[in-house]
């Protein structure tokens, strides 16, 4: 796979590491000099220096073969037209584009371009943080659109107890798998939920932290801090 990153600065090194690491072909495309020179010299990569919003900077790159885009520049507009340009130009599958104000991740994703925002990854994080120490598994799809969490259920979930059908999960949430001393079991609004369960759930970004809230408890985190 080949994958193009467009931007500078620590975020591109670390990103270019661990693509190599799993054997991608990386190709980066930086306007400052200094930085390229820099990369040349930590990463071994295909560098280009220009300005990736430049038609004929793209194809250089290899924009024509490559199976990814990213673009994490400081310049959301700039970031919009190099994803606009490789998908639309040069017909690459899969362009994700930096919002660095959270406000424009929306209208990214109303103009056909995929968005993250580190604002709204941070911030989902610090949501979470009473409930961590619950938290098995975490599986981010869609660009992290969508979650899928895997928790471990203690006698102080506020869910514990309870059957599914008296719990009021947001829209856009599922309760998706209940695994119980090594049985799975796809519930029903019948089935109740126990401490010691370990529950799969199903949530949209902007719902996670609440769905969260409700089937995690703060005890755990209370006891940490009084060691």
């Amino acid at each position: 796979m080949k994958i193009i990153i467009c931007g500078g600065g620590q975020a591109l090194y670390f990103l270019s590491r661990n693509f190599i690491s799993k054997g991608y072909e990386v190709a980066i495309v930086n306007q400052s000099r200094e930085e390229c020179i820099q990369f040349a010299r930590q990463i071994r990569v295909g560098i280009l220096c220009g300005d990736a919003s430049n038609e004929d900077i793209l194809q250089q790159a290899g924009a024509m073969g490559a199976d990814a885009l990213l673009a994490i520049t400081p310049k959301d507009q700039d970031n919009l037209v190099i994803c606009q340009l490789a998908s639309h130009k040069f017909g690459i599958p899969r362009t994700v584009a930096l919002a660095n104000d959270p406000d424009n991740a929306k209208v990214f994703e109303k103009m056909g371009v995929s968005a993250f925002s580190t604002t709204q990854i941070i911030g989902s994080l610090i949501e979470q943080r009473a409930s961590l120490e619950q938290i098995i598994n975490l599986l981010p799809i869609e660009e992290g659109k969508v979650n899928v969490t895997e928790i471990l259920l203690d006698i102080d979930s506020p869910v514990s107890g309870k059957f599914l059908k008296d719990i009021e999960l947001p829209e856009n949430s599922l309760v998706a798998v209940v695994i119980r001393n090594n049985i799975s079991i796809v519930p029903r609004g019948g089935n109740d939920l126990q401490a010691g369960d370990r529950v799969v759930l199903i949530t949209l970004s902007e719902n996670h932290g609440k769905v969260m809230k409700m089937f995690t408890s703060r005890k755990s985190l209370y006891h940490k801090h009084q060691k």
